[in-house]
């Protein structure tokens, strides 16, 4: 996997590849601009020729599974795609998201199918106490679609069942509000303690607590109260509010036990660095 700072400068450079080719599509001259396009598609026909020697030579050694691996990179894996050349079925890379996100959906007491696959395009179920639901509809349809194109990003397109149309909101929704980001919480797979742990993460404060089934994260305020959640304890899975004594069950979605109200989950995924959901300049 390429660091950070390689991976900036990928991105960089990817961003004035389209600038160029964008300027090129601008020429006034118009046999100009096909000669343009054309040497380009040659560029990176010639590429694809190769990379595609390379994969097949891989392949008769007997490195299917090196290949797999160096496709998780995300740059190696872009231009494999690009060329048609992943490894990895288009199928079996949508499973595999799936995978990511269901330990996430199951904080919410439901799971998601895989309907079918046709022409590129998913359909998917929720299922359980996430199908209708009208809570986190957002964080829920996010955290689904953003696994799927970080493992798939060649899919046509994402349909969910299951989720509860939204209400329109009424004047302008920041655009941050629409595309969280996912923020790494570094050391939480080190951190034995059996208590919550509340985290600053991007400006804000997230309780992040530790069951056999894996790691939930929830919103640092109680909702019956208002207080912050540091200090809380867990017993089971039922997390006691420090102010209130308030009771949630952290395996279903953060819901009281009285049902009067509920924690505000964050979308985490959990690959050896736990990420959690959250929009820019969150707070």
């Amino acid at each position: 996997m390429l660091s950070p700072v390689r991976e900036k400068g990928f991105q960089r450079r990817l961003e004035e590849a389209e600038s160029l080719v964008e300027a090129l599509e601008a020429l006034p001259d118009g046999e100009a601009r096909r000669t343009a396009a054309e040497a380009v598609g040659a560029v990176l026909a010639v590429h694809g020729e190769a990379l595609a020697h390379l994969v097949e030579a891989i392949e008769e050694r007997g490195g299917h599974a090196l290949l797999e691996e160096l496709a998780r990179d995300p740059v190696i894996g872009g231009l494999l795609l690009l060329h048609g050349l992943h490894p990895v079925p288009l199928v079996q890379r949508v499973g595999q998201a799936l995978d990511r996100v269901r330990p996430y959906l199951s904080s919410h007491g439901g799971s998601v199918q895989l309907l079918g696959l046709e022409a590129g395009r998913v359909r998917l179920r929720l299922e359980g106490s996430c199908h209708g639901c009208p809570s986190s509809q957002l964080t829920l349809r996010y955290a689904i679609e953003q696994a799927i194109r970080e493992l798939a990003p060649d899919v046509a397109g994402i349909e969910v069942e299951g989720l509860a149309p939204e209400p329109r909101p009424s004047g302008f929704v920041p655009l941050s509000q629409l595309r969280p980001e996912w923020r790494e919480v570094p050391g939480l797979d080190g951190d034995d303690s059996a208590g919550p742990t509340v985290r600053e993460v991007a400006g804000a404060r997230v309780l992040f607590c530790r069951l056999p089934t894996g790691w939930y994260a929830y919103r640092d305020r109680c909702p019956a109260c208002g207080a912050s959640l540091e200090g809380a304890t867990l017993e089971g899975a039922e997390l006691a509010c420090p102010a209130c004594a308030r009771r949630f069950d952290v395996r279903r979605a953060g819901r009281s036990l009285d049902g009067s109200c509920a924690l505000e989950p964050v979308p985490l995924l959990n690959e050896g660095i736990v990420r959690v959901a959250l929009p820019v300049g969150a707070s």
